[in-house]
């Protein structure tokens, strides 16, 4: 574009307004010009604690242990590090060691899980001082060996930009000026690169030393870092100003490390008590098939009258109120009913569904506790005034309507029915029903092997 000044006054005068806009937009953009009040501002924030997106998944697991009464886990680990090599020659761009990160998970876990350090050097340095032997150390019942397996850099790399700029160039302005242009410029670049980190994890049976079938965890996590840059640059007859802006950003490969290692412990230690322990990660987690396959073994393991306790001690955990009497009881039906208005029959699925869905809550933990409390009540102990029972011929006619029958596993010899428990023993809130077995009927515990089923 070329622009002719007819008028030698107006052109001045543009000239002039022209100069004293740039000079306030220089002063403006410019606090102090003085080289030596250059300073810089830190940003200081007070120490926090360190909460992550599982740091609540964690506690849970450990509330889950006691609700589902678990037996009491023993676990130790091995030394933990980077097994790629890559943490040296990055510059540390990943931890070298991360055993630190997996005591500090598996210690708040709590529940039916007890962390066990391994130090051998502080324990013989304790030893030789007397301050301590062996005779009361706990023993693990199983040992977390892995390390950081795979880090991929520069995945994916990928640029852009924008770059923008216009001219008019006038005539008829006086010799004097450097250019008779006014130019405008933007430019805007940037850059984004992608890593992956992988984790594995697997179980050690500590009295053998050898691994615990299909008790292993791998996990890994896409790592981003971006790069931007923006430009503005204005050229007034040779002046220019501008402003100019950079910022680079990167995900914290250390705590993405932290994340998989909190995410594989609360996958390894779910799985070895068969807890359903996705519904902690999430709606979006999708079910463990072997603790899945694991709760439908032990359905089929189990005698019709076992099947209908642990349905009836799970049901009262759900927060019907059912007597655990290995019956199908009105009452137990009733449960089942509202528990799944569709219900007809007692199957492996159903047997799943119940078991997978118990709240995980402190009110939940409350009647655990009773329950405790009342199945280990003495045999002694009658109601005087218990509910009459359905005749035993009623009963098996209404469970046999209801129950699956039994496929895989030969039925066990039957239970004989417990005695009844008295009415100041259920004075706290207790199965609302006649009696309550005193036996524990197994729990699923730790997922076995085919051989050991």
């Amino acid at each position: 574009m070329r622009y002719i000044f007819r008028n030698n006054k107006a052109c001045k005068k543009m000239l002039i307004v022209l100069t004293i806009m740039s000079f306030s937009l220089l002063l403006a953009s410019c606090a102090s010009i003085d080289p030596a009040d250059t300073d810089v501002q830190l940003k200081t924030e007070p120490p926090a604690a360190k909460i992550t997106s599982f740091t609540q998944a964690l506690a849970d697991l450990g509330l889950m242990t006691e609700i589902y009464n678990v037996d009491v886990v023993k676990i130790q680990s091995n030394p933990i590090g980077d097994n790629t090599g890559t943490s040296g020659s990055t510059g540390g761009e990943i931890p070298r060691d991360i055993t630190e990160m997996l005591k500090s998970s598996l210690n708040s876990i709590g529940g039916r899980v007890t962390f066990i350090p391994y130090d051998p050097s502080f324990i013989q340095n304790q030893m030789v001082t007397g301050y301590s032997n062996f005779d009361e150390k706990l023993i693990p019942d199983i040992v977390v060996s892995g390390g950081i397996t795979e880090f991929d850099r520069g995945l994916e790399t990928r640029g852009d930009g924008t770059d923008v700029s216009a001219g008019a160039e006038f005539t008829g302005l006086p010799d004097y000026l450097p250019s008779k242009e006014v130019k405008l410029r933007y430019g805007d670049a940037g850059k984004t690169g992608l890593a992956s980190i992988t984790l594995d994890f697997n179980l050690l049976d500590f009295r053998t030393m050898a691994g615990v079938p299909r008790m292993s965890a791998v996990n890994t996590m896409r790592v981003s870092k971006a790069m931007n840059e923006r430009e503005l640059g204005v050229s007034l007859f040779g002046q220019t100003f501008g402003r100019k802006g950079s910022i680079k950003k990167v995900q914290g490969r250390h705590h993405a490390v932290r994340l998989l290692v909190e995410l594989s412990m609360i996958q390894i230690v779910g799985k070895y008590n068969g807890l359903p322990y996705w519904r902690l990660l999430g709606d979006d987690a999708m079910p463990d098939k072997d603790v899945e396959s694991a709760v439908k073994k032990f359905y089929y393991k189990l005698t019709d009258s076992d099947r209908l306790f642990k349905i009836q001690e799970w049901l009262y955990l759900h927060g019907y109120d059912v007597a655990l009497t290995g019956q199908l009881d009105n009452a137990t039906v009733a449960a089942l009913k509202q528990f799944d208005s569709s219900f007809n029959k007692i199957d492996a699925d159903l047997f799943l569904r119940i078991y997978a869905s118990i709240p995980i809550k402190e009110s939940t933990l409350g009647r655990r506790n009773q329950l405790d409390r009342i199945m280990n009540q003495p045999a002694e102990v009658v109601e005087a005034s218990a509910p009459v029972q359905q005749p035993v011929q009623q009963q098996q006619a209404q469970a046999q309507a209801y129950v699956e029958p039994q496929q895989e596993v030969a039925a066990e010899p039957a239970q004989q029915p417990a005695p009844a428990v008295s009415k100041q023993q259920q004075a706290a809130p207790a199965p609302a029903a006649a009696s309550v077995s005193r036996r524990k009927p197994n729990s699923i515990g730790r997922i076995l092997t085919d051989e050991e089923w």
